[in-house]
């Protein structure tokens, strides 16, 4: 199954926006145990491969904090490049993005 296009024959367009906040906040609750265990480990551990994993944790949550605030404003699940609906499928991988496959493709 392609997430370039939405499946509407099999699928919903949409995530409830009940939905959409436990998805976010499975992730938000994954990244923050994510970053207290980096946050706890020894001294020894490597602190370039730390500082780069707590930086990428952080961005996600972000990300998840700007998702969140898109189901409150009612924008949730819209390409913020193209306007179209962003597939379902796509949304539960990555629950936070704000792009389509296409746009985000575009955009990298």
């Amino acid at each position: 199954m392609s997430l370039d296009t939405p499946q509407a024959e099999t699928r919903r367009e949409r995530l409830t926006a009940h939905e959409a906040l436990q998805r976010l906040e499975q992730e938000r609750a994954s990244r923050l145990t994510q970053l207290r265990a980096i946050e706890e480990a020894p001294p020894n551990a490597e602190e370039q491969v730390m500082s780069t994993q707590k930086d990428t944790i952080r961005r996600v949550l972000t990300e998840v904090e700007a998702a969140v605030a898109r189901v409150q404003d009612g924008s949730y699940g819209t390409c913020r490049t193209c306007s179209r609906p962003i597939p379902v499928e796509r949304l539960e991988i990555l629950p936070y993005t704000p792009y389509c496959v296409p746009c985000q493709r575009n955009a990298a």
